[in-house]
């Protein structure tokens, strides 16, 4: 069926915005452009104004990366990472949502954290707490670390080997599933300052836990939040990583330049999901993508133009050599890429397997210092393409990446999203409630068919009554 511009059941794009608290995130280079202000990523104001600026834009999130580790391997150091500011300095993400979300209501945050270097208790009880203080608007994205140079930082000699560290991803996660959901019962909160109680010790539970990365016994300190699970995201696209994702996350980014290839990887992700017993839909999946709009095609060429005088297509090769963990500093500039094995991002490496790429090949990609497919033009022909891809692919929405900041964004806003809008694929206001339920208009909590379902705790009410039926039956 063709879908009109109008039709009130076409999907509507779901939108985050991408960006990391440091300078350089993807598109390298433009820190040094006139009006870039991300060199004030230390300054609080920085994000609370982004913050205000995606809220009026009704962005559904903001996707804030993170890394622990720095990027090593181009040139075998670090002098180009920290001349170009490739991801460093880089300060911790979570520690910027409570005064995000001070200045809005809506907007939700995806924190990415690297469960390889927590202690699963002091991660769980800290997103416990953030989904608290923004009234359920918290999200994780899941990652196990590719970076030598993170390892190192811990005291270790290397990486995992990749599947390994899925195995302590699942344990890792199940245990953070007992504690969001398994140690307090919803009702466990009484406040009765007539009784005294203010908690009733009979709907709080122990956690008991003895696996093979983690121990833990004891109960979870923070009450039940809004959503108690934050809204789970993931980027795993390693058959591994597809199946620990399909099982567990509502939330999937992949990469792709091309619209076949895209709908390939969409294809899989939602029959891997039904495999796995979940919905298809119950995965929103997003792409990365790098826009630049003007008030007409030709000024949004002339500023790309602008932009490219500024990027730095030899530091996204430098963060492209640590991506897949081989040096490319080595090769001729026409020289194709050999492929080797590596512990890093597993389908970023396996490119190198199934094309020849050079590094010239890959600076072309990186015009503005970034391998997110480009978009360029007035709102009118951004939000065409946009509608495109969507229905070509079947994909949910977009990670927004940054160019200059915070023009890019603005820029969006202004001459894109009121375009989306009329052709009736993009909200005009915000859903009440949690993140999750703005993702999914499902409620707040994750449903029963996900495994988190196998965790929870029972009432003691329903629990007494199924001690009492045994007792009756024997």
């Amino acid at each position: 069926m063709t879908i009109t511009k109008t039709d009130p059941k076409a999907k509507k794009i779901l939108l985050n915005a991408f960006d990391m608290n440091c300078v350089g995130h993807i598109n390298h280079g433009l820190w040094t452009h006139p009006r870039d202000e991300s060199h004030r990523f230390n300054e609080l104001s920085y994000w609370t104004d982004l913050a205000k600026t995606l809220e009026k834009g009704l962005f559904d999130g903001l996707f804030i990366a993170d890394i622990t580790g720095v990027y090593d391997v181009y040139q075998n150091g670090i002098d180009l990472t920290l001349k170009e500011s490739i991801q460093l300095p880089s300060h911790d993400p979570s520690t910027l949502v409570s005064a995000m979300a001070t200045v809005t209501k809506n907007l939700g945050f995806g924190v990415t954290v690297n469960l390889s270097y927590e202690s699963p208790y002091q991660f769980a009880r800290r997103f416990a707490s953030l989904d608290h203080l923004t009234h359920g608007r918290i999200g994780w994205n899941i990652v196990t670390g590719y970076l030598d140079s993170a390892q190192r930082l811990i005291g270790e000699n290397g990486l995992k080997d990749h599947d390994l560290r899925y195995e302590q991803a699942e344990e890792f996660l199940q245990l953070c599933y007992k504690f969001w959901e398994g140690s307090w019962e919803d009702d466990a909160v009484l406040k009765d300052k007539q009784q005294r109680i203010f908690t009733d010790p009979a709907k709080v539970h122990q956690v008991n836990h003895q696996g093979q990365f983690y121990r833990s016994q004891g109960v979870f300190q923070v009450s039940p939040s809004v959503q108690r699970t934050p809204v789970l995201f993931q980027a795993g696209a390693s058959p591994r990583g597809m199946a620990f994702a399909t099982q567990h996350t509502e939330g999937m980014f992949i990469g792709g330049d091309h619209p076949d290839k895209i709908k390939k990887q969409v294809d899989q992700i939602r029959r891997q999901a039904t495999e796995q017993g979940r919905d298809p839909e119950a995965i929103k999946i997003f792409v990365g993508i790098t826009i630049v709009t003007a008030e007409t095609d030709e000024l949004a060429q002339q500023k790309l133009d602008e932009y490219r005088a500024y990027a730095s297509p030899e530091a996204g090769l430098a963060h492209y050599s640590s991506s897949v963990g081989i040096d490319l500093s080595k090769f001729a500039d026409d020289e194709p890429i050999p492929y080797k094995k590596t512990n890093s991002i597993a389908t970023v490496n396996d490119k190198f397997k199934e094309q020849q790429i050079t590094p010239n090949d890959l600076k072309a990609q990186h015009e503005l210092g970034g391998r997110y497919p480009l978009i360029v033009g007035n709102g009118a022909t951004v939000a065409e393409k946009l509608i495109q891809l969507i229905d070509e692919t079947g994909i949910d929405g977009f990670n927004l990446t940054r160019t200059v900041a915070p023009e890019s964004h603005q820029d969006f806003i202004q001459l894109v999203i009121p375009e989306l809008q009329q052709r009736g694929r993009y909200k005009t206001e915000y859903e009440q409630g949690s993140f999750r339920h703005k993702l999914f208009q499902q409620g707040d909590r994750l449903p029963s068919a996900h495994p988190v379902q196998q965790f929870r705790c029972q009432s003691s009410a329903s629990t007494a009554n199924t001690n009492l039926k045994q007792k009756q039956s024997a």
